[in-house]
């Protein structure tokens, strides 16, 4: 059955973060339409639906170069968006061993690491320095 299903998915564009979102979000509709009961939410069940059918039809796609292309402008749209929050996810994780630090004069980011006490820091970018405890 494995087999079958690979040699059917041959050819195939497959899963792109352009389906995953639009799979998401049609079962994020499709779940908040089940929690009320108005016009509204029969037209946010059929949409979510619409979405989840779209995202499977991109999947099974042997349109290869138009789907890179949606899935290229997504990205791009996304970008902003995606850098932030992976830079946010990158500081998060490094809260347990360093500080982050911004440098008064010319706003730079500077990693120091924690538990050295009071620390002259000196900026790499302008040459500043500040006290700062890590």
């Amino acid at each position: 059955m494995k087999e079958k299903f690979i040699r059917f998915m041959q050819g195939r564009y497959g899963v792109d973060q352009l389906s995953k979102f639009i799979l998401i979000l049609g079962l994020v509709f499709v779940v908040i339409s089940a929690l009320f009961n108005n016009a509204l939410s029969l037209l946010t069940y059929i949409l979510g639906w619409v979405m989840v059918i779209y995202c499977y039809f991109r999947i099974f796609s042997r349109n290869i170069p138009k789907r890179y292309a949606e899935n290229q402008a997504y990205l791009a749209k996304t970008y902003k968006i995606r850098t932030f929050f992976g830079k946010q996810k990158n500081i998060w994780q490094q809260r347990k061993t360093h500080h982050i630090y911004t440098c008064p004069s010319c706003k730079q980011k500077i990693r120091i690491p924690k538990g050295k006490g009071k620390i002259e820091v000196r900026c790499p970018k302008c040459g500043t320095t500040f006290i700062k405890n890590s």
